[in-house]
């Protein structure tokens, strides 16, 4: 039974799911999303916070500052709740309120961007702004972790030996490219190994990593708006750029057998099916990191009226559901409309139980009688005379 003292002690590493069930390939998914954190970052912002503390850098009354599009910035949350440290959070409009909420709940202060640089987007402007902070206060201490080489050997150390373990006749590995701290630190371990692995990076579509055209990206995680200083392409064997409503459909995909997987995640298995496809990956050994879990993208890839005012009505594919997912019968009504259905005619029902029970004088509860519910449709927003149950706008609900 383990047991311990600091959030930061706890990471579940030996988790894989076989994804064959689902995609029709074998691929071995390891799961980096169980411990405190949430997210395979907890790794990264351990290792940096040490490398300060045992560096002298980080002295009483030092402010931890980073950037990030989310799940660095919670793991530095919970790791300088442990160690008493303050830390401030910059990012950017993307970032999902959840985690925003998240990081304030352990007690960081979260500063929000909504400005992008004309030349380097929301990054460039968040980099700007903690390089302006620590400028005029030396009680910042900036990890930043595009630069730092402990982000990197953090996966050097712990992700990549702990998948040599598991398959000691690995044939390919893909990694997904944001800050490149997991990707280099594998790349470089499986260079020194005892057989070749291929290595391959997965990257978002927009995002300049390895020389792309830049383009908008709204799902955070994967890609750069500037080339990661970390990057060494040498490393690399291949590159995959995922467009996100591919990011979108995989993760949805999961969701319906009950695995429910982040953005990034949702990229990386994307760009592994892909490239698995166009191989004869039959005899091959293949595995991917998954470096986060679902619950913080509630609100945006798992949420229909989000995607759809982002990527258009066929966003999940044929009648809603998620591409590849089991089509309805011929006439059957698909599942998700007959429960919206039967939740309306239950709301009504009690509705009108309700309005009789009202109208009897002397009976508990009594009230004047409500007028009828209007139709289920959209109001232009938060109208007073709006039935939020009954009304289809995300606004009322």
């Amino acid at each position: 039974m383990p047991v311990i003292s600091v959030p930061e002690a706890f990471n579940e590493d030996e988790l894989y799911v076989d994804l064959r069930q689902v995609f029709g390939q074998s691929l071995f998914l390891k799961c980096e999303g169980f411990n405190f954190a949430g997210s395979i970052k907890l790794k990264a912002a351990a290792a940096m916070v040490e490398a300060a503390g045992r560096d002298g850098v980080l002295a009483p009354g030092s402010v931890l500052v980073e950037s990030s599009s989310g799940n660095l910035g919670v793991a530095l949350s919970i790791i300088s709740a442990s160690k008493g440290h303050p830390f401030l959070c910059v990012t950017d409009s993307r970032c999902n309120l959840s985690t925003r909420r998240l990081m304030e709940a352990l007690g960081s202060q979260v500063h929000v961007i909504t400005k992008p640089d004309a030349v380097g987007g929301f990054l460039a402007a968040r980099l700007d702004y903690v390089r302006a902070l620590c400028a005029a206060d030396d009680r910042y201490v900036w990890l930043n972790q595009y630069t730092n080489p402990a982000n990197w050997q953090a996966h050097y150390r712990t992700t990549a030996p702990e998948i040599a373990r598991q398959f000691p006749q690995l044939d390919v590995l893909f990694v997904g490219a944001g800050t490149t701290g997991t990707l280099m630190g594998c790349a470089r371990y499986f260079r020194q190994w005892h057989r070749p692995v291929r290595v391959v990076a997965v990257d978002s579509a927009g995002s300049v990593s390895f020389g792309g055209a830049p383009d908008r990206r709204m799902i955070p995680g994967l890609g750069m708006s500037v080339r990661p200083p970390l990057l060494d392409e040498s490393c690399v064997d291949e590159v995959i750029h995922v467009e996100e409503v591919d990011t979108i459909r995989a993760c949805h995909r999961l969701a319906r057998r009950g695995f429910l997987f982040g953005g990034s995640t949702g990229t990386v298995i994307s760009g592994a099916m892909d490239w698995l496809a166009r191989h004869d990956a039959r005899e091959l050994t293949a595995v991917a990191i998954a470096p986060d879990l679902g619950e913080r993208y509630l609100d945006t890839i798992y949420q229909t009226n989000w995607l759809q005012d982002l990527y258009g009505e066929d966003v999940l594919g044929p009648d809603g559901l998620a591409a590849g997912a089991r089509p309805p019968e011929p006439g059957r009504v698909p599942a998700r409309a007959f429960l919206e259905i039967a939740d309306l005619r239950f709301r009504e029902l009690r509705w009108r139980g309700n309005q009789r029970k009202s109208s009897r004088p002397g009976w508990p509860g009594h009230q004047p009688a409500r007028a009828a519910p209007p139709r289920r449709t959209a109001c232009r927003g938060h109208s007073p005379a709006c039935w939020p149950a009954w009304c289809t706008s995300t606004r009322c609900r």
